[in-house]
């Protein structure tokens, strides 16, 4: 087992070793980039040492507040400093963070404060009614709410709540850190979409989120002081780690409270962004801008893309604007990405269709995971052939702890020594996998099983087509068959007859929609097509 036969004196003690947490980011950036800008939202600089400071007084008034290690503070807020504060001052005062997607019910907010035992919430004035109403659903005792207004969006205080600067006053400068024994100890609660049932809730360590940070940088080549725009809201997967990983760089994040094609192009603009992260639905937002909402600028911005399948089209066109896409693939459970499609420069003479196709692949895993590859039911591997699909099996650091309070879920989704991911893909000769649908969203048509993915990247070659998202219809002779909800671009015009001659020129023909519905489609705020709702339209038709 790599034990020497004499280790006398070898021991771990404070010297050697010290448990890994992105904590640790902050605390080094705070003394070695103390005068360079962290934080920047509209007129607000932070310096790192600012933040930090900031960032010790929200640990102080936590523990003054009666917050203790192994607490849960949750947040309700949209990507402004004071989330990116709470990243670090949630845990630096010992307590697990949960950030709670802004746009859920009543229902299911008060059912996440329960289920995670919430001492305090952080709330956006905007969303403090919502939250008040979740609040007197509770089973449990209600939480300590901090209200934070936000003047730089003309939101200001509500008043019926300790607000979140006063708050702040009341820590100490010179607090300490409390800093993780056992990097096994948990940093973050996380819960699922909840498309099916009541969301679960993914609880994550000190070591997977510290080596996210590590991996991350070597997978997209990040330099020191690039500046990032926060495109991917912090309540999900805690912004795919990247708030946890910017201090480590000296890197500068630039805030996005309202996410559109005018403020992307700004931020570039006004602040020179040299990188972000988005969902499909992003890149759809910059292909599609207006005149009016786009700016001119001369450097490649670096976009890490992951949330759904992206369609080689949208590829396409995006890279023309002067952004450089790179298709990531994670899930909740996996603290955000984990494969990436590493560009082989063979692939650069290839015509453009290809090369977007290709870059549309989830790829490989990332350097701080042991094994990220496409098994069968039986916990083989599938050939790698392009064409055999499996379920798309994980390994390694970057892997939630579990469940909380699910062992039954957990123990399921841990089967054979990987997480099942349920995401059915193939994989190609050199490895690289591709997604080819979620379980749940394959189409079973007269026996055939039928992709959607592949479906919906036919129909988004279509020059009328700005987002679609197809879906089984039931069938009463073939089961079920394909039903394409498409969002048209603005001002464009097309019909039904159309599209599915269209399909028809780019996929088999039992494979085109059966039926086309033209309606704006319902998303969650990562900018995911929540199909679970189309599902129930279609059923209709």
């Amino acid at each position: 087992m790599g034990w020497m036969t004499d280790e006398t004196g070898l021991e771990k003690c404070a010297a050697n070793y010290v448990p890994l947490t992105p904590l640790s980011h902050l605390t080094r950036a705070a003394r070695v980039f103390a005068q360079r800008d962290a934080l920047i939202y509209g007129d607000m600089r932070l310096t790192y040492a600012q933040y930090h400071a900031r960032v010790t007084r929200l640990a102080s008034a936590l523990s003054k507040a009666g917050i203790v290690s192994g607490d849960v503070v949750a947040t309700v807020l949209p990507n402004i400093p004071a989330q990116s504060e709470a990243s670090f001052g949630v845990p630096a005062c010992g307590a697990v963070l949960n950030t709670i997607n802004t746009r859920l019910d009543v229902d299911t907010v008060a059912y996440i404060f329960d289920h995670g035992g919430a001492k305090a919430v952080l709330v956006d004035t905007q969303f403090s009614p919502m939250v008040m109403e979740a609040i007197a659903l509770m089973d449990g005792p209600a939480p300590l709410v901090v209200e934070v207004p936000d003047a730089q969006a003309g939101i200001t205080p509500a008043g019926a709540q300790v607000q979140y600067e006063d708050f702040l006053a009341t820590g100490d400068a010179d607090f300490a850190w409390v800093m993780p024994q056992d990097e096994w100890e948990s940093l973050a609660l996380n819960y699922t979409s909840g498309t099916t049932g009541r969301p679960k809730g993914v609880v994550y360590h000190h070591r997977g989120a510290y080596l996210m940070t590590m991996g991350t940088p070597i997978s997209w080549q990040l330099p020191l002081f690039i500046t990032y725009l926060q495109i991917v809201p912090l309540f999900h997967c805690n912004g795919w780690n990247h708030t946890w990983m910017m201090p480590a760089l000296g890197g500068t994040v630039v805030c996005c409270r309202d996410i559109s094609a005018k403020t992307i192009y700004a931020a570039i603009d006004d602040h020179g962004v040299t990188h972000f992260g988005g969902a499909p639905i992003v890149l759809n937002l910059i292909v599609n801008a207006k005149a009016e909402e786009r700016r001119a600028f001369d450097h490649t911005v670096e976009v890490f893309t992951a949330g759904a399948p992206p369609a080689p089209a949208t590829l396409a066109a995006v890279q023309k604007l002067g952004f450089n896409i790179t298709q990531v693939y994670g899930l909740t459970e996996t603290y955000g990405h984990v494969t990436e499609c590493i560009w082989d420069a063979a692939w650069g003479a290839l015509p453009a269709d290809d090369k977007a196709s290709i870059q549309a692949r989830q790829g490989v895993a990332f350097p701080m995971m042991e094994n990220i590859t496409v098994m069968d039911p039986d916990m083989a591997q599938v050939t790698m052939d392009g064409a055999t699909q499996g379920e798309i099996m994980i390994r390694g650091n970057a892997v939630m702890k579990g469940y909380l309070k699910n062992p039954a879920a957990t123990k399921k989704a841990f089967e054979g020594g990987y997480f099942h991911s349920e995401d059915l893909a193939i994989q190609h000769p050199n490895g690289y996998i591709q997604i080819s649908d979620r379980a749940k969203d394959i189409i079973i048509s007269g026996g055939e099983n039928i992709s959607s993915v592949e479906v919906e990247g036919a129909l988004m070659h279509h020059a009328a087509v700005n987002l679609c998202a197809v879906v089984a219809k039931p069938d009463d002779k073939w089961g079920e068959v394909p039903c394409a909800f498409i969002e048209l671009k603005d001002g464009a015009i097309a019909d039904e007859a159309e599209m599915i001659a269209f399909a028809r020129t780019r996929i088999a023909g039992f494979k085109c929609p059966k039926r086309v519905v033209f309606q704006e489609l319902p998303k969650t705020s990562t900018g995911k097509i929540q199909k679970f709702e189309l599902r129930v339209i279609a059923k209709t038709l």
